[in-house]
């Protein structure tokens, strides 16, 4: 159930500490599960785990939460875009590809999810393809050789699939 301040269901969150058998070793493994949920952690949801877990306090879990880059305390999008800008891909130019997609969605001051929780977009650090690069993923496929005019297509497409649904 969930409650009108809260975005959490206490029940589902329950069902995935069960199925870790509440165990403190597998707690990266109940975050990743509940972020696959909701697209980030909830505060709420790492409250719930700190109290249910032994062991484990609310601090514990927000500290592996805010350790892990793959962990995101906001919301994300639908569709996760992921620019690498390591070495290579850098120099062989990610962050032009990665400012066009900002531009074209209006993201400023630090915001990195659209306003209608479409897209979400970062840099990483590295994606281990530094043979394809520049390189990005949305939702986990790789897109080797990016350009911007590449991006704006693979988002175009996605757009008009959206509206098909």
């Amino acid at each position: 159930m969930t409650t009108k301040s809260s975005p959490v269901n206490y029940q589902e969150i329950d069902e995935i500490l069960k199925k870790y058998d509440y165990k403190k070793s597998n707690l990266i493994a109940m975050l990743q599960a509940i972020q696959e949920v909701y697209r980030y952690l909830p505060e709420e949801a790492m409250t719930y785990i700190g109290e249910k877990v032994d062991e484990l306090s609310p601090a514990t879990v927000f500290g592996v939460a805010t350790f892990y880059a793959q962990f995101s305390l906001e919301p994300k999008g639908k569709y996760e875009i992921k620019i690498c800008d390591g070495t290579a891909c850098h120099v062989r130019g990610s962050m032009p590809i990665y400012n066009s997609v900002i531009q074209r969605f209006n993201l400023k001051d630090g915001k990195f999810t659209t306003e209608d929780g479409l897209f979400s977009v970062e840099t990483v650090s590295c994606l281990g393809a530094c043979g394809l690069a520049p390189v990005a993923v949305v939702n986990g496929k790789v897109y080797p050789q990016m350009t911007t005019d590449a991006m704006k297509i693979v988002i175009d497409t996605i757009l008009e699939r959206e509206k098909g649904e």
